[in-house]
């Protein structure tokens, strides 16, 4: 049932075609008027192609409906008529709880005020969810094309996945690693198997900030120095030495952060040597030269940046980098807290994509599906420096966590979810593209596999954030029922990170709704 103006007409569909009813409508002054429409057939294969034929169409009839009755026309944004969200065989149960106002005022009263949300003026009060879907507590569906932070990558509420944490916690929730269990070491033997090289003793932590917390401490030790090299706009987590590594004044306090340097961001779009990566790479030999003792500990980088604004490091910098720091003395750390776990399609871990092979692997949220579950992966020789004292994690390596991990690389190998990634993701840039090309404030759309980024400018050739239009058009797209995040230092650049199992028809309703959205400003 749509509006065109404020002339109601009916639309009914099934999965070959829709037919227009016949529709009245009572006017203020006037008697009743009845309108007969053709019966329009569309195939729906066409219905995105063929929209704009039939809105103008639509316009038109709307126009004559109000020279006919008298009254002034409409803007052309009320006639534009909202893309259809994909048929999905579920109903989710009746929600009986606490209202969104309850919930919010005891957030308000009993949490951290720092604990932020998105849609302030609407906050979306979300209840269940299934696979690529998320519902709120009045039952509406939404299509979640940010994935919990790029952290769902199976599917909300994965049936293996909700199996294997349910049958594990009925026989044992939790026993500490000072005791055998086959969850921990079935999920290690699993997990090293998926990476290169010798990176094959595992560390497990709850969260990544835990596990880039380890990394640098293991590299410290290892190496003897203490200096860090990472990234302008890099997000690692906002603990002592993650907040120290973190290249954005958003994301910092005012603590003591002391041995980390920050090289110039390797930005394809906003760097100063655009896809360069090798001569971006020259400023780590120079921070190592002029910043540090000529040794260091670690360099430290995300291969595509997600708190940044999925911003994907220039071709050739990775090699480049290493390089350079490995000639001081230094570790290779990869952060792939986001773009690990297939996300990125071409390959299971984003470093792959540029031909390295770290020292130490850091990774989290994909790992789980939304358990909290992280951890660390290197080699035995660096893995030996935590036996100099003692190192101990309460929770790391819980058995229901571990048999969870285990459970969603199940899922990835049986679904072939790393290929999904690649050939939705594929097919979702380019529509994407084909946005940018239609509208001016997109000025970038980068990113491989379900990694995506979309940034939003006021002017092309200034690169100027468009930050209110961003909030404007997230808002929009949530209304017709598409969520996506937000990121970048300047706050202007979506995040897509749905879940794995995304399709072709997903992807073209979060276009199509993105294109709808951007059309009606």
């Amino acid at each position: 049932y749509i509006h065109v103006s404020d002339v109601p007409i009916s639309f009914y569909f099934n999965t070959n075609s829709f037919y227009s009813s016949s529709f009245s409508q009572t006017i203020a002054g006037s008697s009743k008027k009845i309108l007969r429409l053709p019966v329009v057939t569309v195939n729906m294969q066409r219905f995105v192609t063929a929209r704009a034929k039939w809105v103008g169409e639509l316009r038109g009839l709307s126009q004559r409906c109000y020279s006919q009755f008298g009254l002034a026309s409409q803007k052309d944004d009320d006639m534009i008529i909202n893309p259809q969200m994909p048929h999905f065989d579920y109903s989710p149960p009746p929600y009986n709880g606490p209202s969104a106002d309850e919930i919010l005022s005891k957030r308000k009263e009993f949490l951290s005020p720092s604990m932020f949300y998105f849609y302030e003026k609407n906050p979306l009060h979300l209840v269940h969810g299934k696979m690529q879907y998320l519902f709120d507590s009045n039952g509406r569906r939404y299509l979640d094309a940010f994935g919990g932070i790029a952290t769902v990558s199976c599917g909300h509420c994965h049936p293996d996945v909700v199996e294997a944490i349910v049958n594990q916690t009925k026989r044992l929730q939790h026993s500490t690693i000072l005791y055998l269990n086959n969850a921990i070491t079935d999920f290690a033997e699993a997990l090293a198997s998926k990476l290169p090289g010798d990176l094959k003793v595992v560390f497990f932590t709850n969260s990544g900030t835990e596990a880039n917390e380890l990394a640098i401490m293991m590299a410290r030790l290892y190496t003897g120095c203490h200096d860090i090299i990472s990234l302008r706009n890099a997000y690692h987590g906002n603990a002592a030495a993650t907040m120290s590594t973190t290249g954005q004044s958003v994301w910092k306090f005012n603590v003591v952060q002391s041995g980390v340097h920050h090289a110039i961001n390797p930005d394809p779009y906003r760097g100063v040597f655009g896809s360069d990566g090798e001569k971006y790479a020259k400023d780590v030999e120079d921070l190592i030269q002029f910043g540090t003792s000529g040794r260091v500990a670690a360099f430290m980088s995300e291969a595509i940046q997600g708190v940044g604004g999925i911003v994907e490091l220039a071709p050739g910098y990775l090699p480049a980098a290493y390089s350079a720091v490995r000639k001081a003395g230094g570790l290779c750390i990869a952060d792939e807290v986001q773009s690990g776990f297939a996300r990125t399609g071409s390959h299971f871990w984003g470093f792959e994509n540029q031909g390295v092979v770290p020292d130490i692997v850091t990774m989290a949220k994909g790992i789980g599906n939304g358990i909290p579950l992280g951890a660390v992966v290197t080699t035995p020789e660096i893995a030996e420096v935590l036996c100099h004292s003692n190192y101990f994690n309460t929770f790391g390596g819980n058995p229901v966590c571990t048999s969870a991990g285990l459970a969603v690389l199940r899922v990835i190998e049986k679904e072939n979810l790393q290929e999904n990634a690649h050939v939705v993701g594929s097919y979702l840039k380019e529509r994407l593209m084909a946005i940018k090309n239609k509208h001016e404030i997109v000025g970038d759309v980068r990113g491989r596999g379900l990694l995506l980024g979309v940034e939003l400018v006021t002017d092309r050739k200034l690169k100027t954030p468009a930050k209110a239009e961003t909030l404007h058009i997230m808002d929009k797209m949530k209304d017709m029922g598409v969520l996506v995040g937000k990121g970048g230092f300047r706050g202007n650049v979506f995040r897509i990170t749905p879940p794995l199992c995304f399709t072709k028809e997903d992807a073209d309703f979060v276009a199509d709704v993105m294109d709808c959205a951007m059309s009606k400003i």
